[in-house]
Order: structure tokens, then sequence, then C-alpha cells
């Protein structure tokens, strides 16, 4: 499992904190990308984040400088989505979200509703209205089952954090009783719909992150060797409070450059 030796056929790697903070790219992340790109290997850029359509995000790469095809992107939503669509086809779903969760769901074939919907799906927004997390709990008391797209309980802002998904899900859960499934990192299940996507192995493929809790974590559990990166949340003294370890630890992305053959 930790063994950095073995053939590396296919990259996973998280986003924020490994590739860019807010909008300014870390060094080395666009030239791993361009390495990939150049040596042809299979690999796929994972996001908990799920305000954004892949689209979106490919913008947001490109003027930072890194260049990440659109397909190249998989977000939270889209598992959510993903997921949604292989339990039950053409369902219906009451969402708490923006783009990059309602055109992921919309996309596999959910109707958006607010009148006895199968689902009430909670992913992240800016704007977190009281009156939507309102009908929320009244859809779940009501009986939908209760989706979160990922369990993030901060998310980073220019101004500080701010509550995400997570911390939401947490306010529903104590008006409820009912606890979320929660799709995103650390569920395997992120890692598994990911390497479905680009048809790989997990014994060939190699997951980036800058957390323990989440990226290293989630790793882990779907059988991926696992990199953790220092230019996000984790800190180095951190890493020996966890009792599981990644299987390098490096400054930064521009020190995995080299491992791309």
């Amino acid at each position: 499992m930790g063994d950095m030796d073995k053939p590396i056929e296919n990259w996973l790697t998280d986003m924020d904190g490994v590739l860019v903070h807010e909008e300014r790219a870390i060094d080395g992340a666009s030239e791993f990308i361009r390495a990939l790109r150049d040596s042809g290997r299979k690999f796929i850029v994972l996001t908990n984040n799920s305000i954004y359509t892949p689209r979106d995000l490919r913008a947001r790469l490109r003027t930072s400088g890194i260049d990440v095809p659109e397909g190249a992107i998989w977000t939270s939503a889209l598992a959510t989505a993903k997921f949604l669509s292989e339990q039950r086809e053409n369902g219906t779903a009451y969402v708490i979200g923006e783009s990059g969760l309602t055109q992921a769901l919309y996309d596999a074939g959910y109707t958006m509703t607010s009148r006895d919907p199968e689902y009430v799906v909670l992913g992240e927004t800016r704007t977190y209205s009281f009156e939507a997390i309102t009908r929320a709990i009244q859809l779940i008391v009501g009986g939908a089952r209760f989706i979160a797209t990922n369990p993030d309980t901060t998310g980073p802002s220019p101004t500080g954090p701010l509550p995400a998904t997570g911390s939401v899900a947490a306010l529903i859960t104590r008006a409820t009783g009912i606890e979320p499934y929660f799709v995103g990192k650390p569920n395997p299940l992120m890692m598994r719909s990911a390497l479905n996507q680009i048809q790989a192995h997990s014994e060939t493929t190699v997951m980036i992150g800058d957390r323990m809790d989440t990226d290293v974590l989630s790793g882990l559990e779907a059988g991926l060797r696992t990199i953790l990166v220092m230019t996000g949340s984790t800190r180095r003294e951190e890493i020996e409070r966890f009792p599981y370890r990644p299987s390098r630890v490096v400054d930064s992305i521009a020190d995995v450059v080299d491992l791309v053959g």
C-alpha cells in the first residue's frame, strides 16, 4: 500500500490546498498538470465543493494558470448525482445548493420539487436561506431521505471561515433526529466514483491531498496510495495524531512532478 516504487498509472488530486489557494496557483501545480497531460496518464481533480460546475471550475483554474480539461474535474455534486441516479432513476429532490449541484442532478434525470420529494439534498451555498432550511426539515420529518454532498463544516473565504454543508446538516439533524448520508470525502464512495470516471484501478492509482481526515482517509479506505502535501490544512506536527499514515509526505505539489512518468 505504501510502496511508491510500484507503477503509478493514474492520479487523483484534491484541488483546494493542493493546486490552488482561493484563486492563486500553488507553486508547481501548473507543471504537475502539464506533466500529466504530456505523459498521457489518466487523472482527475477532486473537490468537495458542490457550488460550481466543472465548466466553472475549469475557468477558475485557467485564470490561475492551470489548464485542466472539464472532463477531468469531479465534484461532490457530480458524485451525489451519480449516487442518486444509481439508487433511484429519475427521482425527485428538494435541493439546497447552487448551480454545481442543481445542474448535476438535472443532468442525472432528477426533478427538483418542494412537494413530497423522495430526497432532500443539501449542498453548499454562500447564501443559506432559513426558509429553505425550514422546508428541508419539514420534508425530512415527513419522510424524505436526507442526503448531503459533503461533511465539511467550514469553507474558506478572503475574510475567514464560512459555515459549510456539514454545519447546516448538523442543524437539520438536531431539528429532525435524522443523520444525512454524506457522499463526498471522506466517504470512499467519492474516490471510487472518480476511479470509475477514468476507468482506473486502485492498485495503480495515487491520491494527493492536503487533509489527513478527508483526502488521506478516503484514499486509504478506497485502497489507494496517498501523498499528503503541506500547503493546505494539515500541519506536519499533526500527522502523528492520526492512527493512519499517508504513503508519503511532501512539502508541495512541486515535489510530485518527478513522479509522473
